[in-house]
């Protein structure tokens, strides 16, 4: 693979991790405690246990990453599905807090070099590059499960984290008003300002 175009896909891979992280983040900014843990049906996980599952599967798969297999020995994975008496919130956003390191730990040392490198995920040969989009993929899926219900629990409090309904036209041309908004980071942000703008003269 070219050098620059890896090192485009790694430094792109990154930001998106890092944007799906703060968009799940300013949905549970809006969470009173108790929602963390709250269930809408007993087939249904809670926000709490999905965060669970998700800083479990990341200790699992970006530990060692180049050297072990991303699905670890001492993993419980059906126990990332239980919330245990006593747990809290804080204890929730501390595991939460401990696997996002472990991707960042992980991913960010990477070289180009790195990408077609072999990896194994359950004994099955991933490249770095399939590896990174697994895993991508699966918390991009969850992330949107917690996003669901913090807008179900918050209901017409909800802080919008996308553009407001038939406002699209509207967004376009305060888009047009800020050049360059091209970095992840940065277009999460803009939708989020034209978001609460829009809110704050709906109740105007």
């Amino acid at each position: 693979m070219d050098q620059s175009l890896a090192q485009h896909y790694l430094s792109d891979a990154l930001a998106s991790f890092r944007a799906y992280r703060k968009l799940a983040e300013k949905a549970l900014d809006q969470l009173k405690d108790d929602e963390y843990f709250i269930t809408l049906d007993e087939e249904s996980n809670s926000i709490g246990v999905i965060m669970k599952h998700i800083a479990g599967n990341m200790l699992s798969r970006w530990t060692d990453f180049l050297a072990t297999d991303g699905e670890k020995p001492d993993r419980h994975r059906d126990m990332e599905f239980v919330i245990e008496p006593k747990t809290g919130k804080d204890d929730v956003l501390a595991y939460w807090e401990k696997g996002w390191q472990r991707v960042f730990g992980a991913l960010e040392p990477l070289g180009p070099e790195d990408l077609g490198r072999k990896v194994l995920i359950r004994g099955e040969e991933h490249t770095v590059i399939q590896a990174i989009n697994r895993q991508l993929m699966h918390y991009a899926n969850h992330i949107g499960q917690i996003i669901f219900l913090a807008k179900h629990f918050r209901s017409a409090e909800w802080k919008s984290l996308s553009i407001p309904r038939n406002r699209s036209a509207e967004f376009n041309a305060y888009l047009a008003e800020k050049p360059g908004v091209a970095d992840k980071d940065k277009q999460l942000e803009t939708v989020v300002d034209f978001a609460n703008q829009t809110q704050s003269q709906g109740k105007q």
